[in-house]
């Protein structure tokens, strides 16, 4: 799973960071970018919103994170608020997208973070329901797990109450989203929800069932073959059988 889950945020940083990109201000000054705001903008990771740097640097939000992460724990975490540069060694930099998803879980559930969350779900930056009947309801994402390395992320529809693979994922149009799910967590989108109540939409749209009809006509459709119908599925005696035949 760490594998095809690290693709989006970790292979855009194994070269290591590239060099912080500065623009000029209104009063002609330099400002620098954040590895924060870099990592954010980076493709796939669209989904994050940007912590702030005073939360991070607090270090009751951080309880039990070092256990987590282990012995690089600091290193990274230095990474993170920009006093140390990204290295290319691969485990590192995995744990430090590993970190700042931990600690980003825990921003989102602060008004803080989920007055951000809102700016993006306000702009579909998460998507929108597949089902026709939510009318483009947008979604939110939702960790089926708090732990890492369990599960991926997924996007919750707060119209039809139900979980779906994020839009690229399923072969639509987007940005490769294949983060971890524990970035994400299981409360945030149901608290968020709670907090902002105005946001609570309609129940789906109620549709007419669908009839199949030829020419005009309802038919009625024969039944589909069990997955255990002895026509469509040979037992486990008659594949060992055929191989011993093939031999």
């Amino acid at each position: 799973r760490r594998g095809r889950r690290a693709r989006a945020g970790v292979a855009s940083m194994s070269g290591g960071r590239a060099a912080p990109l500065s623009s000029s201000s209104d009063n002609g000054s330099s400002v620098v970018e954040s590895w924060i705001e870099w990592f954010c903008k980076q493709e796939g990771n669209e989904f994050f919103c940007e912590v702030d740097r005073r939360y991070i640097e607090d270090n009751f939000n951080l309880y039990g994170l070092r256990e987590i992460i282990g012995s690089n724990f600091k290193q990274c975490l230095d990474i993170i608020l920009d006093r140390a540069d990204t290295p290319s060694n691969e485990v590192i930099i995995r744990q430090v997208q590993d970190l700042y998803g931990l600690i980003h879980a825990r921003f989102i559930i602060t008004k803080r973070g989920q007055d951000k969350m809102r700016r993006k779900m306000k702009e579909n930056d998460f998507g929108i329901c597949p089902r026709l009947t939510c009318e483009q309801q947008p979604v939110l994402p939702v960790g089926l797990k708090d732990d890492i390395e369990v599960s991926g992320v997924m996007v919750y529809c707060p119209r039809c109450n139900e979980v779906y693979f994020p839009a690229s994922r399923c072969g639509y149009n987007g940005a490769d989203v294949d983060l971890d799910g524990a970035y994400f967590g299981t409360t945030f989108p149901h608290l968020f929800m709670m907090q902002f109540p105005d946001l609570w939409p309609s129940p789906p749209v109620k549709v007419e069932p669908y009839v199949p009809r030829v020419f005009g006509f309802k038919v009625r459709l024969p039944p589909r073959p069990s997955l255990m119908d002895d026509d469509t599925v040979m037992s486990d005696k008659a594949v060992v059988d055929s191989a011993a035949v093939h031999k």
